[in-house]
């Protein structure tokens, strides 16, 4: 394990998941009249960042690309995140149904209802997906695809989770005109659903992790495994708050409005 190569990456995702979310949790919950100037530069600037994964994915020397390649990559994967997050978290693209749960649905119907909330926003996701991946399909740094793939995943998974019920449903970031979703989550409980995702991701993040440990130290490679790698834990570690009565949501609670930290 180097300082380059593996722990300096690890704490720029750590740093980065965490400052990320909270100023999408800040614009998210100021008023209304901010939203389509927020959505607009956030939009901006997404634009700009898909230029830039597809350039640090072709444009580099011969020598290949460098570390710094792998941040840019990352960074600007994140960014483009950050936008459609906001976008949903505004309601400006969620889903056909804006209204609470029928509590007699069920089955099927239950299902479907709760996918109409939403579907706008995940087709979004998935055709910016597939945009990245055309794009840098058989690049040397494909390392902001990567990302956003895992992130894509890493949310379809907590959203299952949360339909078919935990534990410990955080929501104390969600903005107040979003209300609506919460009637849609499952039973507070402990379901085999959840069980599988947490070991699945366990056991994706310990192959990651041997994948950037494996890399040449302070290489491209091994600082482009490491911030898969630490975002693929951090996932886990998500899935885990699921199960545990720990409010995550209290760690952004600083980025949240002076009205909406009752």
């Amino acid at each position: 394990m180097s300082l380059y190569g593996h722990i300096l990456p690890a704490l720029v995702v750590l740093f980065a998941w965490f400052g990320s979310t909270g100023v999408v949790a800040w614009l998210a919950n100021r008023g209304k009249q901010t939203f389509a100037r927020s959505i607009s530069w956030a939009g901006f600037a997404a634009g700009i960042c898909l230029c830039v994964i597809v350039y640090v994915g072709h444009g580099h020397g011969p020598s290949g690309p460098s570390a710094m390649d792998a941040y840019i990559s990352f960074g600007a994967a994140l960014v483009i995140w950050g936008w459609l997050e906001l976008t949903f978290l505004t309601g400006i693209v969620a889903g056909p149904r804006r209204t609470v749960s029928d509590p007699l649905a069920r089955g099927w119907r239950r299902f479907s209802e709760a996918a109409a909330t939403l579907i706008y926003h995940e087709l979004a996701i998935a055709a910016v997906m597939i945009i990245l991946v055309s794009l840098t399909w058989n690049s040397a740094n494909p390392t902001g695809t990567v990302i956003f793939t895992l992130l894509f995943a890493l949310r379809l998974s907590a959203k299952l989770n949360l339909f078919v019920g935990v534990p410990n449903m955080s929501d104390e970031i969600m903005p107040g005109h979003l209300e609506y979703l919460k009637t849609y989550f499952g039973p507070r409980r402990l379901h085999g659903a959840l069980a599988f995702s947490l070991v699945a991701l366990l056991a994706l993040s310990m192959y990651l992790g041997m994948r950037s440990l494996a890399a040449p130290a302070d290489s491209f490679a091994a600082v482009s495994a490491t911030l898969v790698f630490t975002l693929a834990a951090l996932g886990s570690l998500e899935h885990l708050f699921l199960a545990l009565p720990f409010r995550d949501g209290a760690l952004w609670r600083w980025a949240l409005p002076g009205n909406q930290q009752g």
